[in-house]
């Protein structure tokens, strides 16, 4: 089977714009941008052909030309990264039976978790979408709260049902818990880790499907799937303990740049 890992790049965030162009500093102090440190990540993933990154703004293709990866020119229409997906998939002539879709601002993902997610749909016929998931500790749930306390837009939290699969997914902290923790006890909240590996037809069929209610109140582009009956593998993933955190918001790049130090990623 035929993997490409399509990592979809929006200039015009209303959140943060220009966020892929923003720079972070790894471990000797050399700054690259968030963009080039993202598709480093993707470029260590075994066992995929493709590595391109799919975007609407040529600024962010030169940027992508200058470190040597690979780039193409999407719509502007696009509403969300799956369907950036979908698009470069149609630009691909439907080549790649599977498209992995790596979130432009998740340069701490590990190559293991999107093996993972490969291996899922491989060995499951009948898996349509899976994504990584991870058990908070006391402190990415504190994280998450103070977020929402502050009113930013922090990670995306998940409840799962029977046979991993997702019952729901939400910008809130769900299911609502008052229990204490420490720093390093684990909790039963699952952080959502945006990546997504589809098969190339549940990618066709989101191309022409419309946008969900709860979809678009939300702003996550996945519960369309769920809207559409089709169901999300959930993939519990062992963080091993590094910290995952995507840069969502300005104050989450002193996060991550400490985590760089921590892995000694220049």
């Amino acid at each position: 089977m035929q993997v490409a890992i399509v990592i979809p790049v929006r200039y015009a965030s209303t959140r943060y714009p220009g966020k892929p162009l923003a720079t972070l500093k790894g471990a000797n102090g050399l700054e690259k941008t968030l963009v080039h440190r993202t598709w480093e990540a993707a470029s260590k993933v075994k066992g995929v052909e493709k590595v391109v990154v799919a975007t609407d703004d040529h600024r962010i293709v030169d940027e992508v030309l200058s470190f040597g990866g690979e780039s193409i020119l999407t719509s502007s229409e696009c509403l969300n990264g799956t369907e950036r997906c979908a698009e470069a998939l149609q630009k691909f002539e439907n080549f790649y039976d599977i498209v992995v879709n790596v979130q432009g601002d998740a340069p701490l993902s590990p190559p293991e978790f999107v093996e993972s997610l490969v291996r899922t749909l491989k060995d499951n016929s009948e898996a349509q979408v899976a994504t990584p998931v991870l058990r908070c500790d006391g402190t990415i749930l504190s994280r998450l709260k103070a977020d929402r306390k502050n009113g930013r837009v922090g990670g995306t939290t998940v409840v799962i049902g029977q046979g991993n699969k997702a019952l729901y997914f939400s910008k809130e902290v769900i299911p609502w818990c008052n229990q204490k923790f420490g720093p390093n006890d684990l909790t039963p909240i699952f952080h959502h880790v945006g990546i997504y590996a589809y098969r190339k037809e549940a990618l066709e069929w989101y191309s022409r499907t419309k946008p969900s209610i709860l979809e678009d109140l939300e702003g996550l582009e996945q519960l369309r799937f769920l809207g559409g009956g089709i169901a999300i593998n959930c993939v519990e993933v062992n963080a091993k303990g590094r910290v995952f955190w995507e840069l969502n918001n300005p104050s989450d790049i002193k996060f991550i740049e400490e985590e760089f130090n921590a892995l000694g990623i220049d």
